[in-house]
């Protein structure tokens, strides 16, 4: 730390700084709580940020910040403003950091202000408002705010009530002992990992532990992001193993449920690949329907208005957020059925549960979608059209074929395709090559139902649509089959495809984009895994050699969009934020 005398000594002293460290310019005036310092100056997602007489600028933004204090040197000193005052957006601030802040702004820099609620910071002018600051610092606890701001705002019911009151102690415990959030996501993963071994036991001791491990592991998965939120840790890797993580660790449960099973003579992997498939697809329907909304230029819907009403009323807020069964409530639920029932009874409840779930949130959507009047922007367009993950043989039909135009014609085409691929699957002779017809048609309608921008009120549908014709086709070929092993192989199939859309949705929630289309190419895209699985399945009926090809096409995809997937998290490129994740 050192101290300037002016804004011209301040700019020599920051030039001086090497490139690649973030500064920081604080009024020597300033009284506020350490806190309020932490959320200002330390938060590494924002290329500058302010608070009340204190401002920081990472790398990217130290060139602005510079340009900016040699104006105000120029100017005539530190105290002349360097804006117009009624141009000023925080005119409580007159300090050089906040006049700073401010001409960072005007040249186009973008300047985060947190939100400090009970927390002082401010620059008093004498002495009597000093001793204010101070009185009003002193009566607020700044560790109590700090702890009850690692807690995310919202949260399921069980989260709230059950976890989150004694994981932020946790998560404060971790923070002095300089663990970062990334050992607590691995340590989360690990403990998921040895609970999944436990139930693949099959035994009763077994499926005991292995629920209370899976709640521990949902313990820390709770403290890693509280412990982000507490110390202002979020990082790149933070962000990549969060977002897929929890993903990793319900997967390798339900494996080792089905393991567990077969150990006691019951076959559930069909219910443990179809509670995957419900579990994805609801995913990928709330994931589609935000991102078509992210950004819509008005949001007049008389359902959102009912919503907002039912959020004034306390129990309500509670029940809805029970509805759609969030990961606490979901993993409460397997971790006390895996104790005390079994591997059959804990699938079957959790495919009703989601199933209703999913019945609840998906009608709220498309009442709110029907009854809005929204203009969609191109970047809602584009996220779905990524969100598709159409690969080229769509692609090349609809470069060629357009869709015929209509309001509803991208979700109705896209149903169509849905329900003629996965009921080809079921309902055709197993083998036969009716349903490889069936997927050439479903490539057709695919490549029509993108063939236009997916700007229309129900196009979100389109992804959801899609995942579910994917994973449906590759359940019903691989249960029907009576091969041996073929279902665990189409589980591995969908898990690795699985992870390639979560990925999609992460990057592009980070601003970053899709994945790069050589990716999506080399893997097939959603119509092209969904023909070559049917094609497969055909060729290699009733023969050992259906689960060998699953098998090889799961490690391959896997292998192709890891890799990827790695390089993309791990580089410059990839967004410093730390998913917060979704109720459902």
């Amino acid at each position: 730390m050192q101290t300037a005398v002016d804004a011209g000594d301040a700019a020599a002293l920051l030039a001086a700084v090497p490139a690649g460290r973030r500064v920081a310019l604080v009024d020597p005036r300033f009284v506020g709580h350490v806190h309020a310092l932490r959320l200002g100056l330390t938060d590494p997602r924002f290329a500058a940020a302010a608070v009340p007489g204190a401002l920081t600028a990472r790398p990217e933004a130290r060139p602005a910040l510079l340009r900016a204090l040699r104006r105000t040197a120029a100017a005539g000193g530190a105290g002349t403003p360097v804006v117009e005052p009624d141009a000023d957006p925080a005119p409580d601030d007159r300090t050089v950091p906040g006049r700073i802040a401010v001409a960072l702004e005007a040249e186009g820099t973008a300047v985060r202000r947190p939100a400090l609620g009970s927390l002082t910071a401010t620059v008093p002018t004498d002495a009597a408002l000093r001793a204010a600051a101070e009185a009003g610092r002193d009566a607020v606890d700044d560790e109590a705010v700090r702890l009850r701001s690692a807690v995310k705002a919202h949260d399921g019911f069980f989260t709230t009530f059950c976890v989150s009151p004694y994981s932020r102690y946790l998560a404060r415990w971790c923070a002095r002992r300089n663990l970062t959030p990334n050992q607590v996501t691995t340590a989360s993963l690990i403990t998921a990992l040895i609970a999944a071994g436990s139930a693949a036991t099959g035994t009763r001791g077994g499926y005991v532990a292995a629920g209370l491990l899976l709640l521990l592991s949902f313990v820390l998965d709770c403290t890693d992001g509280q412990l982000a939120r507490y110390s202002l840790q979020y990082s790149t890797m933070g962000a990549w193993l969060d977002a897929t993580f929890d993903r990793a660790k319900e997967y390798a449960y339900y494996a080792g449920l089905a393991l567990g099973a077969a150990r006691g003579g019951d076959d559930v992997w069909v219910l443990a690949l179809g509670a995957m498939v419900l579990q994805a697809c609801r995913h990928v329907v709330d994931f589609s329907f935000n991102e078509a909304n992210h950004d819509a230029l008005a949001n007049t819907s008389p359902t959102a208005a009912l919503s907002d009403r039912l959020d004034s009323v306390g129990w309500s807020i509670w029940l809805r957020r029970m509805i759609v069964l969030p990961i606490g409530e979901r993993w409460a639920m397997i971790a006390i059925l895996t104790a005390l029932t079994t591997p059959r009874i804990v699938f079957s409840a959790l495919l009703v549960g989601c199933a209703l779930a999913a019945c609840y949130t998906t009608a709220g959507r498309l009442l709110r979608s029907l009854t809005r009047k929204a203009e969609r922007t191109e970047r809602a367009a584009l996220a779905l059209a990524d969100l598709a993950d159409s690969g080229p043989l769509a692609r090349a039909v609809a470069a060629v074929v357009p869709r015929p135009r209509g309001g509803f014609t991208a979700p109705a085409l896209a149903l169509l395709a849905a329900l003629l691929m996965v009921g080809a699957a079921l309902c055709l002779p197993y083998g036969s090559g009716l349903t490889v017809a069936a997927a050439a048609l479903y490539v057709l309608l695919s490549g029509l139902v993108v063939a236009r921008p997916l700007t229309g009120a129900l196009d979100w549908l389109a992804p959801p649509f899609f995942r579910a014709a994917e994973y449906g086709t590759i359940l019903a070929l691989a249960a029907r089959s009576d091969v041996p092993h073929a279902v665990p192989a189409a589980f591995g199939l969908v898990s690795a495809v699985a992870y390639h859309h979560y990925d999609t949705v992460y990057r592009i929630r980070g601003g970053t984009g899709a994945p790069p289309q050589w990716l999506v190419r080399t893997i097939g895209g959603h119509e092209g895994r969904t023909a070559l699985v049917a094609v497969l399945a055909a060729v290699l009926a009733s023969t050992s050699g259906f689960t060998t090809a699953l098998t090889a096409l799961a490690a391959a995809v896997a292998l192709v969009v890891l890799l990827e997937s790695i390089r993309f998290w791990v580089s410059s490129s990839a967004p410093a934020v730390h998913d917060e994740g979704e109720l459902a």
